[in-house]
């Protein structure tokens, strides 16, 4: 393999966004692959499922919500730690920001370093950075499982934590009346995962599977299209199963025959890229994923902290 620009930043190009309604006052936001995010209304407020990476970003996407509603955001969801879910949402002006005691600890033992890391890696979704006011803390949070009564007859909206996947503070939003899930990066439609702090062995099984058990009819992702119908919504989970358990195999075979790092990050691109290598930031993600792989299986549980220094050493070091 020759050497490639680094992660996303020579992706300059504004991506299309298409507002999608799924039911009722329930609406996503998808971008090609960027990230998706989406909104739920109460019976007088709104629920917005995460944000994106700046309150300027945010609020545009809030301009658009507008045209259907006018119901004030009362409650931000964040579905993980990483920068661009989190760093836009004081553009909601939300009462509270909502996300799993996992969460929390993760913004303060590496927020400010994924924040440089991510921008660094993916220069286009900075834009704008300046309107950021620095790291958002969730003001709730939760270990297992929250309702939130939408009032009305709109029934609930329930939050849980299904396990340790993309991260170790994964929450999916499950709307049982329309039989909606929003899923964040646990699951993506037609876009790569990023596994860069990742617990691969349990995402790919328990995690994935407890997901599977919601039953939903549309599925929203963390990146990609939205999955609508039940074929749909378990394709799109057996995709991303499959990334993982190709990645872990190829990964795992490497180490036990006392290879290398390096060959384990060519014999993952080797098997994933035929079906998946033209997703979006397949080739961004990578890296990343393999190196956070490779030290799992050495051991490692908990992901170690990326920086702006190491991301660029790790690319180098499976590139050159």
């Amino acid at each position: 393999m020759s050497t490639k620009t680094f992660a996303s930043v020579a992706d300059l190009e504004d991506k299309k966004q298409t507002l999608e309604v799924l039911a009722d006052g329930v609406y996503a936001l998808t971008a090609e692959g960027d990230p998706n995010v989406a909104a739920i209304e109460g019976e007088d407020f709104l629920v917005c499922f995460d944000t994106l990476a700046t309150p300027v970003a945010t609020r545009r996407w809030l301009d658009i919500l507008r045209q259907h509603t006018d119901k004030p955001v009362r409650h931000v969801v964040l579905s993980h730690y990483h920068a661009v879910r989190v760093l836009g949402a004081p553009g909601f002006g939300a009462e509270s920001v909502i996300a799993h005691e996992n969460t929390h600890r993760l913004i303060q033992e590496r927020g400010h370093e994924d924040w440089d890391s991510e921008f660094g890696r993916f220069p286009r979704l900075a834009k704008d950075s300046d309107s950021i006011p620095g790291l958002t803390f969730p003001t709730l949070s939760f270990a297992d499982r929250l309702t939130i009564d939408l009032g009305g007859d709109r029934g609930d909206l329930v939050l849980e934590h299904v396990g340790r996947g993309h991260t170790g503070g994964d929450v999916v939003a499950w709307l049982p009346k329309e039989k909606i899930l929003f899923a964040g990066d646990l699951v993506e439609a037609q876009a790569a995962l990023y596994t860069g702090d990742a617990y691969h062995l349990e995402w790919a099984n328990e995690t994935l599977d407890r997901v599977k058990t919601f039953g939903a009819e549309q599925l929203v992702g963390g990146r990609g299209t939205v999955s609508r119908g039940r074929d749909a919504v378990d394709a799109a989970i057996e995709q991303s199963r499959t990334f993982l358990t190709t990645m872990i195999r190829e990964a795992s075979a490497v180490q036990e025959r006392g290879g290398t790092m390096k060959e384990a990050f060519a014999a993952c691109h080797a098997s994933l890229h035929e079906a998946y290598g033209h997703w979006p930031i397949f080739e961004h993600c990578l890296p990343f994923n393999v190196s956070r792989l490779w030290e799992e299986l050495n051991g490692t549980d908990h992901p170690t902290i990326w920086t702006m220094e190491r991301d660029r050493e790790v690319w180098a070091q499976l590139h050159d």
